[in-house]
């Protein structure tokens, strides 16, 4: 395949990266407010650690519904192409965000007030299910070889780009509206501002081309007729190893970005400006290094990067903590800059390792059916172990242990799978076949 022009990487980085931003602007946007202002606007009954709960509980929602739409949407881009399953997924994920923005309180509807909240949660992850594997797809099946790694880092950016441009809009609100007015409207306005995210994201994608790699195979017409059959019955063992691989990488991401802020402005005392700043600068950091990850997994290999970075939460889940409860603003910023170093570090690489692993005839359904289960696991379940560990022993221990055992769990599996670095993407056959 040749490279492609200049101008067309362009327009390819900002059609791969525009969605998985708007993803994690959208998921973090929602697990801010989750836990600032969720508990006391749809669960007032519940006390405040049960609020936080209940308001996580919702947000894993969200996962659980991830691997509904990495059925769905990897069925079809397997089948008819991956751009036209890019508009669609950004369209369902940005639509039901900007919703959530105008579900009116629990004192306005009562008991369906939560659960419109819930039903869109839903919706939303059903959404956010097929975004990210198409992303990476269309950037590293454009690609040319050698480069994998490089192109991935486009939508791998996103967790950067949005977990920024959320975290500012809050600061923003939180410093300029009373808390009065930041609990009753000022928390809305976030989701609402996705609305404009949602038309520049799906202009640009509605000028994108099909990716090559994937219109070769349509003109042969080699497109599965089940893409999820087939990969159930030719790598299953490939599709539960990378999945058990990434579960760290999402509990390590909303562990420091959810559970943390929750903890440190609930529990510990901490002002929330200070947290929120913090947040900010570590994220900025985490964008640097997802990118250089990303190209060094051309150098250096998927497989050693990724074990690397197993390695590096499991010997940062204690400091993080213990930095956080200092209170210190310059040693709050070093734990979570730190601690989203580390996901960078299995973040990036992941974006080309993951799509590498399966043939191409059901390459979207196996990245997105893995990232998502991974994501039900370590996104959904986890934080809502960790604040319950938090609550029932007041410790930061057993939270540490949890990213241990993951971490560890990790390392394993990656080792476990073949290096991707030099397969040829466009011969049809997935690095982890069998």
């Amino acid at each position: 395949m040749t490279a492609p022009a200049r101008a067309d990487v362009s327009r390819i980085a900002t059609a791969s990266s525009i969605g998985t931003a708007i993803e994690f602007y959208d998921f973090y946007i929602y697990g801010t407010a989750a836990a600032l202002v969720f508990g006391k606007v749809f669960f007032p009954t519940f006390s405040s650690t049960a609020g936080v709960l209940a308001s996580l509980g919702a947000f894993a929602v969200g996962f659980v519904a991830r691997p509904v739409g990495a059925i769905l949407f990897g069925h079809w881009g397997d089948r008819i192409g991956r751009k036209s399953m890019l508009v669609t997924s950004l369209l369902v994920m940005g639509l039901s965000t900007v919703a959530v923005g105008l579900v009116p309180d629990y004192g306005t509807l009562g008991i369906w007030s939560p659960v419109l909240l819930v039903v869109l949660r839903f919706v939303q992850g059903i959404g956010l299910g097929g975004e990210w594997g198409g992303a990476v797809l269309m950037s590293t099946e454009y690609a040319p070889p050698g480069k994998r790694g490089l192109y991935s880092a486009f939508p791998q950016l996103g967790p950067a780009v949005g977990f920024v441009l959320g975290n500012l809009l809050f600061l923003v609100l939180d410093a300029a509206l009373p808390p009065a007015e930041f609990l009753s409207w000022g928390w809305r306005l976030p989701f609402l501002f996705s609305a404009a995210l949602l038309a520049v994201g799906f202009y640009i994608r509605i000028t994108i081309a099909e990716t090559p790699v994937f219109q070769a195979a349509l003109d042969k017409a080699e497109q599965a007729k089940v893409p999820l059959f087939e990969l159930l019955r030719k790598q299953p063992r490939v599709l539960v190893l990378s999945t058990l691989s990434f579960v760290l990488a999402h509990a390590l991401f909303y562990t420091v970005t959810t559970f943390c802020l929750s903890m440190a402005t609930t529990t510990l005392g901490i002002p929330r400006t200070t947290v929120l700043i913090s947040l900010l600068i570590a994220a900025t950091a985490m964008g640097v290094a997802t990118l250089v990850f990303a190209m060094k997994s051309d150098q250096w290999g998927r497989r050693r990067l990724s074990a690397a970075a197993a390695v590096s939460v499991v010997v940062w889940a204690f400091p993080l903590f213990a930095l956080l409860q200092t209170g210190n603003p310059v040693l709050l910023t070093i734990g979570f800059a730190g601690g989203l170093a580390c996901f960078a570090m299995l973040y990036g690489p992941m974006g080309a390792f993951l799509p590498e692993l399966f043939r191409v005839r059901y390459r979207y359904s196996g990245a997105s059916i893995a990232y998502s289960a991974a994501g039900v696991i370590g996104g959904g379940i986890v934080p809502l172990i960790s604040t319950d560990l938090w609550a029932s022993t007041g410790s930061t221990v057993p939270v540490s242990l949890v990213l241990v055992v993951l971490g560890v769990l990790s390392f394993l599996c990656v080792l476990a799978l073949p290096e991707t670095r030099d397969h040829d993407f466009s011969d049809g056959l997935g690095a982890g076949r069998p």
